[in-house]
């Protein structure tokens, strides 16, 4: 038994130490040259295809284009026989339902279809298909030390992240291949409480405009390990 605990204390002392060789900017640095090696993020202009798969649902197919030299965002989301729109063009906000822009103040409500909604679906997409490297917005504080820990299996170089008390309350932590340093998963949890929030498991890689991004993300819940569904990057429909 004492010599099991003085392995134990040992590869979790080695751990530390390798992790610790390694700061939390350099570690993020070192990914972001892995995923974007070209810095093409910042002035990204292209088109993402998604599908959404969810338990008992039918499939969402979303199409979403980024601009931002000029400030624009398109998603087209199809889910059974409805398609919802959101544009937003610099400040100019469009929404749209089965291909009809006129809509009632009854349909937007019932189709909860709203301005707030089309930014919070910029920001969402934005930010999740943009990781690592939305990670250098303004607000987003990187941890100094770096763990090398496990994770469902796998040993990673582990980023904690937080934020800027006005930009978010989460708490996320990044793991990234020790070797490569490409990005295989992350978490978060929610004002810092242990069983909230959410992990996600990425696999395979999809090339956009140089830059790779993970084609599957499977979402599951912290507390129980529930999954909640996979999204699915794809070249096009």
């Amino acid at each position: 038994m004492k010599q099991h605990i003085l392995l134990f204390a040992f590869f979790t002392m080695i751990g530390s130490v390798q992790g610790q060789e390694i700061t939390g900017l350099e570690l993020l640095e070192k990914a972001i040259k892995y995923h974007d090696p070209q810095g093409h993020w910042e002035t990204f202009k292209g088109t993402l295809f998604v599908t959404m798969e969810t338990p008992n649902n039918p499939s969402r197919d979303s199409e979403i284009k980024i601009d931002f030299p000029n400030q624009y965002f398109y998603v087209k989301a199809t889910k059974g026989k409805n398609t919802t729109e959101y544009t937003v063009d610099k400040e100019k906000c469009m929404l749209a339902f089965d291909g009809e822009s006129n809509l009632s103040d009854e349909v937007k409500k019932k189709q909860n279809l709203t301005c707030d909604r089309a930014n919070l679906y910029k920001n969402y997409y934005s930010y999740l298909y943009g990781l690592p490297m939305k990670l250098k917005d303004p607000g987003t504080i990187i941890h100094k030390q770096v763990n090398l820990d496990k994770f469902m299996g796998e040993m990673y170089l582990v980023l904690t992240v937080t934020y800027d008390q006005e930009v978010g309350k989460d708490t996320w932590y990044f793991y990234f291949d020790p070797e490569s340093y490409a990005m295989e998963a992350y978490q978060f949890l929610k004002d810092s409480k242990p069983d909230t929030g959410e992990y996600i498991l990425l696999t395979g890689t999809e090339t956009i405009n140089g830059i790779k991004i993970p084609k599957k993300r499977n979402w599951y819940y912290n507390k129980n390990q529930q999954f909640l569904g996979t999204d699915i990057l794809k070249k096009s429909f």
